[in-house]
């Protein structure tokens, strides 16, 4: 008897705390990016830049710092930079994220705060560093 409270416990608690993460259909759009250069200082933490196509955002340019705070031979985190210009329109975005390596590419995930009246965007992206490509797929979070 012990058990089952215990499991309806967790199942109703598990769903009350859940937390629902909504995005805008209609702000959804591809980026697709060239990897211009990528370097390192101390064979640990890597610094990468890359240009490209940021739908509604125009042309764009990203910097990325990936570091590997926990020591993994798969994963780790990264910050980085955007600017984007389309005519006489910049946004600017501050990158937090995480990524994974799965073979040869690396999934990417993050979470951007924007310039263009402080939308918060969450991205998902592939990084294939042979083709030298990054692709990502980005929505705005709807508050």
């Amino acid at each position: 008897m012990k058990k089952i409270i215990f499991l309806a416990f967790f199942l109703t608690a598990g769903v009350s705390y859940a937390q629902d993460l909504k995005w805008d259909p209609k702000t959804t759009f591809d980026g697709v990016f060239d990897i211009d250069a990528i370097h390192t200082k101390d064979g640990i933490n890597y610094e990468l830049s890359a240009s490209g196509d940021a739908g509604p955002y125009g042309k764009a340019y990203i910097s990325y710092t990936f570091t590997n705070y926990n020591n993994s031979m798969t994963n780790g985190e990264f910050t980085g930079f955007a600017w984007t210009q389309t005519g006489e329109n910049i946004m600017k975005a501050t990158l937090q994220g995480v990524f994974k390596k799965e073979g040869k590419i690396f999934k990417m995930y993050s979470f951007d705060n924007t310039t263009d009246n402080d939308k918060i965007m969450v991205v998902t992206g592939i990084a294939d560093f042979v083709e030298q490509t990054i692709k990502f797929k980005v929505a705005t979070i709807e508050e």
